[in-house]
């Protein structure tokens, strides 16, 4: 891809993404304008170096020039994708048995981290489908494996996790969406709300109640697109995260087979609480994506952009503001790619060390974005330029796989129990 012609274009819109990301796939010693202490790949295995090199070419050639055209228009980019998937990125972390690719937590945290520096909303959606693949690569049976795992390992088909309920947001326990077992199968009554690729998608990972109250009660079933008595609501409009569709999923006596139930009854809570685990890494890992890009651009327009008759570069505030911004990136990052080991390793401390990192990295990348707009001054406000849309694409991530309010309360019980 060219470089913008000159320095007026430099640092406008989302082809200037694309072009300061070219410079991040080069060796270090010819990385002009990238500075060390921010390289994402400080750190990283020569193989990790390489899955990272090639999310970072994708989300270069193939993402952040129809970033902004995405979002205007609110395509969901299927093609896309699944070129995305023939590099092993639709089952980035589920067995290669069944399509998968097999890598670490660690590598899918940073695979995520590069290629939402392309679309943030189109990779934030990529690692929910991830998701919803692992639940039933590691939950369901050899049969269910091998019935759904192929396909959307290679994005052929789309996945949607249901969780979330207009009643029950951050108490997920008290979830009301009903299955009844009649024979050999469920008869499920409900609905789901804000349910990414909802309508588009083609499965469907759905938490719903098989027992009495609370958790235990709660089982967890696979539907396909077109099973009778599945609909889905109106598309949301929403601030951000405009290249995937979010509705309502609803369920008026819909029959599911019992062999379509991911492990026991009662199970579903907990395989629902083990996938967010990673997918708050996975989400966590697509701020710091959105934060790189930002302090990108916010790099390059100061260096550019004259007031008062020289660069701001030259405005103290700003490099301190600046030197903040790089800060927390690398401080989000290192808390980040901890929980993603921990996670691997199966260590105890897993799930509260994956709200930590949520927490903190969707905190400061937000506001790390918000800080580069602030810096482009009224250009950062129009849409002609990609700062804006990583501010409103990463706003959300604040409030999904968990709000921050309740990662703090889980954090708090951990300290306060231990």
């Amino acid at each position: 891809r060219r470089l913008p012609a000159g320095p007026a274009m430099a640092w406008r819109g989302a082809p200037s993404v694309a072009a300061r990301l070219l410079l991040l796939r080069r060796p270090a010693a010819g990385r002009r304008g990238i500075a060390s202490c921010i390289d994402p790949s400080t750190g990283l295995t020569e193989e990790q170096k390489e899955f990272q090199k090639v999310a970072l070419d994708f989300a270069t050639r193939e993402m952040a020039p129809h970033m902004a055209e995405w979002d205007e228009k609110e395509i969901f980019p299927v093609e896309t994708m699944r070129k995305a998937a023939q590099l092993g990125f639709g089952g980035i972390y589920v067995k290669p048995d069944v399509g998968g690719s097999g890598l670490s937590r660690l590598d899918t945290s940073i695979i995520f981290e590069a290629l939402s520096t392309g679309c943030t909303s189109t990779t934030a959606y990529m690692s929910i489908h991830n998701m919803c693949v692992w639940m039933i690569d590691t939950f369901g049976n050899e049969e269910q494996r091998r019935r759904f795992c192929p396909s959307l390992c290679s994005m052929e088909k789309f996945a949607s996790y249901c969780l979330t309920e207009p009643g029950s947001g951050s108490d997920a326990a008290s979830l009301l969406t009903s299955a009844q077992r009649k024979g050999d199968t469920y008869v499920l009554n409900g609905s789901k709300a804000f349910i990414s690729g909802g309508g588009d998608t083609d499965v469907y990972v759905v938490m719903c109640r098989t027992g009495g109250p609370g958790p235990k009660g709660i089982s967890c079933l696979v539907l396909e697109k077109g099973t009778p008595g599945l609909s889905f609501g109106k598309k949301e409009k929403k601030v951000g995260w405009n290249s995937q569709p979010t509705r309502a999923v609803i369920f008026e006596d819909c029959v599911v087979p019992v062999g379509n139930r991911l492990g026991a009854e009662g199970q579903g809570f907990s395989i629902a609480m083990k996938g967010l685990n990673g997918g708050r890494i996975n989400i966590a890992s697509c701020s710091l994506g959105a934060a790189h890009a930002s302090v990108l651009l916010a790099q390059e327009h100061l260096t550019v952009r004259k007031q008062f008759g020289e660069p701001l570069a030259n405005n103290q505030y700003l490099q301190f503001r600046l030197a903040e911004m790089a800060t927390r990136l690398v401080a989000a990052r290192l808390m980040v790619r901890n929980a993603a080991r921990a996670l691997q390793e199966g260590r105890e401390d897993a799930a509260v060390l994956c709200s930590m990192a949520k927490l903190f990295a969707t905190d400061e990348c937000f506001a790390i974005c918000n800080q580069a707009l602030q810096m482009h001054g009224g250009y950062g406000y129009l849409k002609d330029y990609a700062v804006q849309q990583f501010v409103r694409d990463i706003r959300v991530h604040q409030i999904l796989e968990g709000t921050n309010e309740v990662m703090r309360m889980i954090v708090a019980r951990n300290l306060l129990q231990g």
